[in-house]
């Protein structure tokens, strides 16, 4: 049967949400800007009653105004424009890994009654797209009551994840670009942590690399590279000049050979038309990507991800800030364990200082929650060098991580490390 056409001008969402429901919407640059919007004017002017609305990364500051007070705001994480609903008021953050989604859909623990999705126009077989982002939504749809579809004339259509044209339940048809990611100002820090990162890459390995200034400037590091494999979460626009200049080709990939696997596209118009109808790039949902039956096939990995900070013992919090919420578990976890699995670098790349106040951020005790556990991290690099974590005590570890802080923060942190073996704790063992 085929969907019903909704009003472009204004699409009339409230209408298939029932009290109660929950609404889970796409991320990032494909996120249904027409419907979001609809939602939101319909949850302000009293339509909905009692509506949850799952949201990932947004830029836009829709969720901040007046009108979207009424829907109880989920996610995995703070991201993006996130931050500012959770300066007004409470964002409900369900702490998971990412690979631990799609169960979570489908057990209908997340809310995702109703899907607002943006697609691709059908293809020759009646299959639209998920074009620029797969990540999450593709496995919640399946579980979805009614997905509503934005179908934009410009969205990429990109290999991988689709759904059928005649399965939505109704379709607003655009034609708008597609919002971008903010462009990243890369800085001689960003350089100078990227120039560590990109020693630990070996000719032939499969990278796990995140978006912004830091993972940009790492891709740039390593246009000397041979035959480089990506397989991630998210992919930006130095991948487009990377794989331009023959340095990704995934050649040495055993599973998805020659491919670049990811969930997620994050970047500007540039990376959009080149994924438009790629022979190269493949969109998966996060069922596949972050699995670790599928991690074991990507060959050696080199996963990069960061931190807000780390502790003497190698665990990292990468979600708060003092009392600000601002990141996410995500997929760190995932794909730090699949690089141990492949014999890969697990690595977590910081500053070492916090560039307002000078703060270390490497501390003797986390400041916030445990993102992951200190045996789950091989590799810290701040601008001062390269912790290597792998088989050390935990004496060892804080000596290692001493070593990387800011030297004007050395002294302190070598005397909290000290007090901490006298004290026998849990943080570091006296060395026998």
């Amino acid at each position: 049967m085929a969907p019903v056409e909704l009003d472009a001008a204004a699409p009339d969402v409230a209408r298939f949400v029932r009290a109660g429901d929950g609404v889970v919407v796409s991320q990032g640059c494909a996120e249904p800007v027409a419907l979001v919007d609809a939602l939101i004017a319909a949850a302000g002017g009293g339509e909905l009653d009692a509506v949850s609305l799952y949201c990932g990364l947004t830029w836009r500051d829709a969720l901040v105004a007046p009108e979207a007070e009424a829907l109880d705001v989920v996610s995995y994480g703070v991201l993006g424009a996130l931050a500012k609903v959770a300066a007004v008021r409470p964002v409900r953050i369900v702490p998971s890994h990412f690979s631990a989604l799609p169960g979570l859909f489908a057990h209908h623990k997340l809310p995702g009654d109703v899907a607002l999705i943006q697609v691709a126009p059908p293809d020759g077989d009646g299959r639209c797209s998920f074009g620029v982002d797969t990540a999450y939504i593709a496995d919640a749809v399946v579980h979805a009551r009614v997905v509503i579809a934005e179908v934009n004339a410009r969205m990429p259509r990109v290999p991988g994840a689709s759904i059928a044209y005649d399965g939505l339940t109704a379709v607003v048809h655009t034609d708008r670009p597609l919002l971008e990611a903010p462009r990243a100002r890369e800085t001689e820090l960003d350089r100078a942590i990227a120039e560590h990162v990109v020693g630990l890459v070996r000719d032939g390995d499969t990278l796990q690399v995140g978006v912004g200034a830091l993972p940009e400037a790492i891709l740039r590091g390593l246009r000397g590279a041979r035959d480089l494999g990506i397989h991630s979460g998210m992919i930006c626009d130095p991948v487009v000049d990377l794989v331009e200049a023959g340095v990704i080709t995934g050649a040495h990939k055993p599973d998805d050979t020659g491919l670049i696997v990811t969930g997620a596209a994050l970047g500007s118009t540039e990376l959009f038309s080149f994924l438009d109808g790629s022979d190269v790039v493949v969109q998966r949902p996060v069922s596949y990507t972050h699995r670790p039956e599928t991690l074991a096939g990507v060959g050696r990995l080199v996963a990069i991800n960061g931190a807000v900070e780390v502790d003497l013992t190698g665990q990292v919090n990468a979600e708060r800030a003092g009392t600000r919420a601002v990141g996410a578990i995500g997929g760190q976890v995932d794909f730090l364990r699949g690089a141990a699995m492949t014999g890969g670098e697990g690595v977590v790349a910081l500053p070492s200082v916090v560039a307002k106040t000078g703060a270390t951020r490497v501390v003797p005790v986390l400041n916030g929650p445990v993102t992951t556990a200190r045996a789950d991290v091989g590799v810290v690099v701040t601008e001062h060098g390269v912790a290597r974590l792998r088989g050390l005590d935990l004496v060892e570890r804080a000596a290692a991580l001493v070593a990387v802080a800011a030297p004007g923060h050395r002294e302190e942190l070598e005397r909290a490390a000290a007090e901490l073996q006298r004290d026998g704790g849990e943080a570091i063992v006296k060395r026998r």
